[in-house]
C-alpha cells in the first residue's frame, strides 16, 4: 500500500498538522517543526506535544508515516568550526523535537563543502555530525534525502550516500530519502523505462534497499542531469506521466511515507487522487 501526503503546513502549531493533512486527502505528510528559516525556536510546549498526539490518533495516522524535515540553515558537513557547531546543536534540537513528538524520522540535506573543503572530508564531517547526535537522542533515525547537486551540495550520488551510511556507527538509525526530482536532476534517469529500472537497481547495490526509508516524489521543472533544484507539479515536468504510473505501480515503495513538495499547494488534494488513480 502506498502512504502519499504532502509537506503540511505547520501554522498556528505543529498539532495543527494531522488536521492539514487530512484535509487534502493525506495518510502521510511532512512538516516543519520549527520555523525552517531561523536557528533558536521556542521549546515545544506540553500542550503542543499532546495535542499533536491526540490528533494523530483521532486522524487514525501512524507516526511511522510522518517525515519530518530539519532546519534549511543546517550544515552537517560544515568546513566552518563556528556554522558546524551552530548546526550541530541546532540538529540534535530537531531530533529532540521528533522525539517528543513521537515521531521516528527527521529528514535532512547532508551536507555542502562550500568549495573550502574535499567532497571525503565533508562527507565524513556528515557522518561525525550524525553520530554526535545519535549519542544525544536515542530513538529517532537520521534520514539522509538526496540532493540534484546544485552547487557545493553534497549527496547527489548514490556513492556518496553511501560514504555516509559507511561511516555513521549506528547502522541501524540512519535511513535515506529519495527525492525523486533531485534524482533526475543528479542524472539518474527516471523518466525512461531502462533509466528506472537501472537506477534502483543502482540503489539496491551501492546503498542497499534497506536503507531507503522515504519518497519525496516530486516532477522536475528542469532537465536530465542539469544539477538545477526545480520542483515541478505532477505530470507537467520533465519526468512525464509514464514514470508516475511506473512509480505508483512499483511495491518497492509501499508502506513508507510518500511525500509531495510540488509548487502548487492549492493541487495537492487533486495530485493525491490522481496519483492513487494509476495503481492498476
Amino acid at each position: 500500500m502506498k502512504f502519499i501526503g504532502a509537506h503540511v503546513s505547520a501554522e498556528g502549531g505543529v498539532e495543527n498538522t494531522p488536521a492539514a493533512a487530512i484535509s487534502i486527502g493525506a495518510d502521510a505528510f511532512a512538516l516543519f517543526t520549527k520555523n525552517q528559516k531561523r536557528w533558536v525556536a521556542k521549546p515545544l510546549t506540553e500542550k503542543n506535544i499532546s495535542l499533536f498526539k491526540d490528533n494523530m490518533q483521532k486522524f487514525g495516522l501512524r507516526s511511522d508515516m510522518v517525515l519530518p524535515h530539519d532546519s534549511y540553515l543546517i550544515n552537517l558537513g560544515s568546513p566552518k568550526e563556528d556554522g558546524l557547531i551552530k548546526s550541530r546543536e541546532a540538529f540534535i534540537e530537531e531530533m529532540n523535537r521528533c522525539s517528543q513528538l513521537g515521531l521516528k524520522y527527521l529528514n535532512f540535506h547532508p551536507g555542502s563543502h562550500l568549495k573550502e573543503i574535499s567532497d571525503e572530508e565533508c562527507l565524513k564531517t556528515i557522518a561525525e555530525s550524525i553520530n554526535i547526535a545519535h549519542k544525544s537522542v536515542k530513538d529517532v533515525i537520521a534520514v539522509i534525502e538526496n540532493t540534484a547537486g546544485q552547487g557545493s551540495n553534497t549527496g547527489s550520488r548514490f556513492e556518496q550516500i553511501a560514504y555516509i551510511i559507511d561511516h555513521v556507527d549506528d547502522k541501524s538509525r540512519v535511513g535515506v530519502c529519495i527525492d525523486t526530482c533531485h534524482a533526475y536532476s543528479a542524472g539518474y534517469d527516471l523518466a525512461t523505462e531502462e533509466g528506472y529500472k537501472k537506477a534502483f537497481e543502482d540503489f539496491d547495490r551501492v546503498i542497499g534497499r534497506n536503507y531507503l526509508m522515504a519518497i519525496h516524489l516530486n516532477d522536475s521543472k528542469k532537465e536530465l542531469g542539469s544539477r538545477v533544484d526545480r520542483h515541478d507539479s505532477l505530470g507537467k515536468g520533465t519526468l512525464g506521466i509514464d514514470f508516475f504510473k511506473r512509480f505508483m505501480n512499483d511495491p518497492r515503495f509501499d508502506n513508507m511515507p510518500i511525500v509531495l513538495e510540488t509548487p502548487d499547494d492549492a493541487i495537492w488534494k487533486a495530485e493525491i487522487e490522481w496519483l492513487k488513480s494509476l495503481v492498476w
